[in-house]
């Protein structure tokens, strides 16, 4: 009996080492836990950024324009291309052409003519030969042809054409000797200063538009961005590019000149209230955005639906509610299910 009750002993001992070593084991082995940081969903507006794209208008708001009053011929060009000119200084100067000194003279017969047909009139009249209807028709005449020789004078003595208003010269179409007509383009000048400018922008947006915000320029060649005031809006689609208008003043340190194309943007409110969460909370599976909300330790998956966004903070529109905890920071290495620690 002795050998058999010493063998009961050693399997219960073996037993008792079997359970030992597997209590051990699964003791071992604690449910992972991750390390996050957490920010809670709010509710409120979140305005949103939009690209839009632009130019410096070409008109008389941002160039001068210099033409020939008269048929003219080119004496002397003195500004050069792409030079910088002060109010009132020479640009080109010109000359009366043959042409137009001729109709000078004729203008000036003419008025002769008009004067001496209208002192016979007069006499007539007090010889009771002609009506107070003739006289006032030679009077008439003889204006008539005063005012044409004054102003053909007038436009044959302005031949020195000076820059109205600072600005650079951005082209110059006439060379030394050159005949030109009457209104014939010589030069467009660059206005200093601000300048105006166009955005285009989608019609839909503009009931959005934050205009308080104004639009954030972005300087041409990578320099840093300015945020300038919208001066103002023009809802109505243009037939060919179906935009609506943003105009707006760009700053004289941009250096900008006509026709230069400009990016900016612009801030967009979100109608209503929103829940919003931090960007960084915004997670992506395929194209579908989601969140991890923590509660009681643990993380959960939400899908979610995300509406304006302007880089730091997003609107959520399904899948968030008010006051949810939403992890900001290592949500990438989370499971569905994982229990979490806050850093």
């Amino acid at each position: 009996m002795a050998p058999m009750k010493r063998l009961f002993a050693l399997a219960a001992c073996a037993t008792l080492v079997a359970c030992s070593s597997g209590s051990s084991s699964s003791s071992s082995s604690p449910t992972p836990t991750a390390l996050v940081s957490l920010a809670t969903a709010e509710s409120g507006a979140v305005a949103s950024t939009q690209t839009i794209y632009g130019a410096v208008l070409q008109n008389a708001d941002t160039q001068f324009t210099l033409s020939a009053p008269v048929e003219a011929i080119v004496n002397r060009v003195v500004a050069s291309l792409g030079s910088a000119v002060s109010s009132g200084q020479l640009v080109v100067a010109l000359a009366p052409s043959a042409n137009t000194r001729a109709n000078i003279a004729t203008l000036d017969a003419q008025l002769q003519t008009a004067q001496q047909a209208y002192a016979r009139a007069q006499r007539l009249r007090a010889d009771g030969l002609a009506s107070d209807a003739d006289v006032q028709s030679a009077r008439a005449s003889q204006k008539t042809a005063q005012a044409s020789l004054n102003a053909a004078t007038t436009q044959s003595r302005e031949l020195s054409l000076r820059a109205p208003g600072p600005g650079y010269i951005q082209s110059i179409s006439v060379v030394p000797g050159q005949l030109v007509s009457a209104g014939t383009t010589i030069a467009t000048i660059n206005r200093a200063g601000a300048l105006r400018a166009r955005f285009g922008i989608d019609p839909t947006l503009i009931s959005r538009l934050s205009r308080e915000a104004g639009l954030k320029l972005q300087q041409p060649g990578g320099g840093s961005s300015i945020t300038i005031p919208i001066v103002a809006v023009d809802p109505s689609a243009d037939p060919n590019t179906r935009l609506a208008s943003i105009y707006v003043r760009v700053p004289e340190k941009f250096g900008t000149g006509a026709g230069q194309p400009l990016q900016g943007a612009i801030t967009l409110q979100q109608a209503g209230n929103a829940v919003t969460v931090p960007y960084d909370a915004l997670l992506n599976d395929g194209g579908q955005p989601y969140v991890f909300v923590v509660k009681n330790g643990v993380a959960h998956r939400h899908d979610v639906t995300v509406g304006a966004s302007n880089g730091t903070v997003a609107a959520i529109s399904q899948g968030v509610s008010p006051g949810d905890q939403v992890v900001t920071q290592g949500g990438t290495a989370l499971e569905d299910g994982m229990k979490v620690r806050t850093k």
